[in-house]
């Protein structure tokens, strides 16, 4: 898999299991900014809902997004805006 959008999603669908997953590469966005890249796949807003969030808090759900993505980290993944959802906090 060659696209990094592709991946995030992929492995945070074996993890979490979610009911609803959106990935979408802002990379365009952050031009100039710090870690963007000439090739982009860099910045990513990430939606997702997974009753694995239940009871968790805001940073322990932040934690372990960015704990399963660490590979996508490690190899030029800059930036996550992140909402992350149980399902009954979903309307």
């Amino acid at each position: 898999m060659d696209n990094r959008a592709d991946r995030i999603r992929s492995v945070l669908a074996a993890q979490f299991a979610p009911a609803r997953i959106e990935v979408v590469d802002d990379s365009a966005k952050h031009a100039g900014h710090a870690g963007a890249r000439p090739g982009g796949q860099t910045h990513y807003s990430v939606l997702l809902v997974s009753d694995a969030f239940t009871g968790m808090n805001r940073v322990a759900r932040s934690r372990a997004v960015h704990a399963a993505l660490e590979a996508e980290f490690s190899g030029g993944l800059h930036a996550l805006a992140l909402t992350l959802r149980a399902p009954s906090e979903v309307s």
